[in-house]
């Protein structure tokens, strides 16, 4: 509402995140309606392409978030294989704790992170992804850019419900772009970003959880 209405412009920042908890209305498809206010309004479209452009930059999408985020795939450089997320494959609203591993990729805000199989705070309708054809798949698997997968008690990667809350084919659950600036995630890891967070965490932990990564990660590349 800001960037519409010219309080604020997207050239003022170097990160941005869209957040989740039904961001733009407690509404299904939220997230896609979110985007197109900006996808069908020519100032906000060219802002944000410009922003998305910009090399000096970060963008992250969480939950209705990564929807927004993946929906406006089209002005995202090196987005072009990316799905979108819809109704979960159980026809039901999700809110759990989950397993993810953490791929080896490029994505500035997963950085140092590869190897890592972590818990994470699920809470979706919409969170299985849905390519536009197989092969958007298959690019999207070659290009590297599958930085999240759910897995299951034995830390292999599962479609298996509930492990697999949505139902996603191999358990994809967040994706960046190429250069590795943009990134969108079902899961939430603003939820347990701190150790008291987790119902179970190393003893040798104090305050930060595992997921404090991803936001530190953003830090240090601006610094």
């Amino acid at each position: 509402s800001d960037l519409m209405a010219g309080r604020y412009n997207l050239n003022d920042f170097n990160a941005m995140v869209a957040c989740g908890g039904f961001s733009y209305g407690d509404v299904l498809g939220a997230g896609g309606g979110w985007a197109k206010s900006i996808l069908f309004n020519p100032q906000l479209r060219d802002q944000f392409s410009r922003f998305f452009a910009n090399e000096n930059t970060l963008s992250l999408g969480v939950c209705n978030g990564c929807q927004f985020i993946s929906t406006l795939a089209e002005i995202i450089p090196g987005a072009e294989n990316w799905p979108r997320f819809v109704r979960n494959k159980s026809e039901r609203f999700e809110a759990r704790a989950a397993m993810v591993k953490i791929n080896d990729t490029n994505s500035l805000w997963f950085k140092g992170m590869a190897g890592s199989h972590m818990p994470i705070a699920v809470s979706h309708g919409e969170g299985r992804v849905e390519f536009k054809t197989p092969e958007n798949l298959t690019a999207l698997q070659a290009q590297n850019l599958i930085v999240a997968q759910y897995i299951d008690s034995h830390l292999n990667v599962t479609e298996t419900y509930p492990a697999n809350p949505n139902g996603s084919a191999l358990g994809i659950t967040a994706i960046s772009n190429v250069d590795g600036r943009i990134a969108a995630m079902m899961p939430h890891p603003e939820r347990v970003f701190r150790a008291v967070s987790n119902s179970w965490y190393p003893e040798d932990w104090s305050e930060d959880g595992a997921w404090m990564r991803i936001f530190r990660n953003a830090r240090v590349n601006f610094k």
